[in-house]
């Protein structure tokens, strides 16, 4: 799909369908009481309204919203066949609810729905009319930059192993304006790097396992990175060893295919700005090792390397928005796989950093290859540390699919965090981490464990054991995207609702823009 911007009346589109957007605001006051008998403003109901336009775009949808034909709700579409409006063949109309509460996330909603419905129709080409937007608080770049992201994250689909692709049907969305073009093609281009870029990190996360090991990783993130300025670094099982990296190497040594330590250089500011490190979990496949997962869903393991996929993603689109920012991304690629030099329960392995680790659970491994990828980021006197990964089922008990959680102890990192988070539209949850997680996650005959020793809270005492790789000068986040990496479709419309869903790269790449 190719969004491009046009400045131009709405006339002679030439386009197969043209769109525009209906909101709603209220409609009278509502004269009841509460239960304290002071008496309510809120509205008593809602009416669907549209701007700009021609006066035959807007005779048509206000004919459609008086005989209760179509709300203005959001997300809701309503597909005008032959309508023959402004030399564009159909009509769309795409929803937008209280206009006063619009934002990018609405936006981006907005626009997923609206690339749903025209796929389902089977429309080319599309004439997006800009100027039916409501007033609101965005600049025209702004709501731009959403509706394109929108757009493309909506139109991602992973269809590469099956012998009948079903590729989009829009071709191409022309965003068409009374205004200059040139301010908001700007908005184009990051929403499209944005969404190429979570689309990348989606790709990586739904190839299965066989058609993603450890070294296709580290070759797909050379590949991806050509043209821009990062350097890309991969160290293979010698040099990991050579560097004691004991605890990202022991997890490897179940599997057949050689682990990979990914290293991503991006320098936009100089020499003598701190970087921002990224570190991400790059499990390509996570059978349980010896503590073997059941059979039922391990299938979904595949996208243990989510983590990792979204900090390279992330450092691609830093690169490609050219930020003046230092970034460097740390990835420890591997299987865990119960082959006969496996790690076993009880044994002891030693990190980087010389404190030794007690694997009472092979499948509590993922914090076993961060442990290493951590201290390396401590050496490298970042600004801050954020890592990302799917790391454990308590936090899918803990909220489910809707929010990441995230954990650290540093107040003014949580304030540019949930900054970002507003920003993205990506939502987030400060989670505990205090010192009884730290102590519930002490060794009997090593340091640590990598299992609690009480019940519950399993990733607070999880983000507790990655803390003891970090330096505690350094602003560090752990970010659990276990229940947000995948499988989010029923909640984001703009994401596959079975597959990789791209998560905290929007987040990520705010935090990057936010310290330029």
């Amino acid at each position: 799909m190719k969004i491009e911007t046009r400045k131009s009346p709405l006339e002679n589109l030439g386009a197969d369908a043209l769109v525009v957007f209906v909101g709603q605001k209220p409609e009278g006051k509502n004269n009841s009481k509460t239960k304290d008998g002071k008496k309510t403003d809120k509205p008593s109901s809602s009416k669907a309204y549209v701007e700009g336009g021609t006066k035959a775009i807007q005779a048509k949808v206000q004919t459609a919203i008086d005989e209760g034909a179509l709300s203005g709700g959001k997300n809701e579409t309503v597909f005008f066949r032959d309508a023959a409006l402004a030399g564009a063949r159909h009509l769309l109309t795409v929803g937008l609810g209280d206009t006063k509460a619009l934002d990018h996330e609405n936006l981006r909603q907005a626009a997923a729905a609206m690339v749903s419905a025209l796929k389902a129709q089977k429309v080319k080409s599309v004439a997006l009319a800009l100027d039916s937007l409501p007033h609101n608080s965005l600049s025209a770049d702004q709501a731009v930059q959403a509706l394109t992201e929108g757009a493309l994250l909506a139109d991602y689909a992973f269809v590469e192993y099956k012998e009948k692709k079903d590729p989009s049907s829009v071709q191409t969305i022309s965003i068409v304006s009374s205004l200059k073009a040139k301010p908001y093609d700007h908005g184009v281009e990051v929403g499209t790097i944005l969404a190429e870029c979570v689309n990348f990190s989606r790709w990586l996360g739904d190839r299965p396992g066989n058609r993603m090991t450890p070294t296709i990783l580290a070759e797909e993130t050379v590949k991806a990175a050509k043209g821009t300025k990062l350097k890309v670094n991969v160290w293979d099982r010698a040099r990991i060893k050579q560097e004691k990296m004991g605890s990202f190497l022991s997890v490897s040594l179940g599997s057949s295919q050689e682990p990979k330590f990914i290293i991503m250089e991006y320098n936009g500011a100089g020499g003598s700005k701190r970087p921002i490190c990224y570190v991400g979990k790059g499990l390509t496949f996570d059978s349980g090792g010896i503590s073997i997962k059941p059979s039922a869903g391990m299938e979904e393991m595949k996208y243990d390397m989510c983590g990792g996929a979204s900090v390279i993603a992330t450092m691609l689109a830093i690169a490609r928005l050219k930020l003046k920012v230092n970034a460097i991304a740390f990835v420890p690629a591997t299987e865990n796989m119960p082959g006969p030099s496996a790690n076993k329960p009880g044994d002891i392995v030693t990190a980087r950093n010389g404190k030794t680790i007690e694997v009472n659970n092979t499948d509590a491994e993922g914090r076993l290859i961060l442990a290493d990828a951590l201290v390396y980021a401590c050496e490298q006197e970042p600004a801050m540390i954020l890592d990302a990964a799917t790391l454990t089922g308590a936090m899918v008990i803990a909220l489910g699919n809707t929010h990441t959680g995230f954990f650290t102890r540093n107040d003014k990192l949580a304030e540019k965090i949930q900054e970002a988070s507003d920003a993205s539209g990506e939502l987030v949850w400060r989670m505990p981490l205090t010192d009884y997680h730290v102590k519930d996650m002490r060794g009997t005959y090593g340091d640590l464990s990598n299992t609690s020793s009480s019940k519950g809270a399993g990733s607070a005492t999880a983000a507790a054991f990655l803390e003891q790789f970090v330096d505690s000068e350094i602003p560090w986040a752990h970010f659990d995207v276990a229940g947000t990496a995948w499988h989010v479709g029923d909640r984001l419309n703009y994401c596959p609702r079975k597959g990789a869903s791209g998560a905290m790269v929007r987040t990520f790449v705010q935090i990057a823009m936010a310290q330029e």
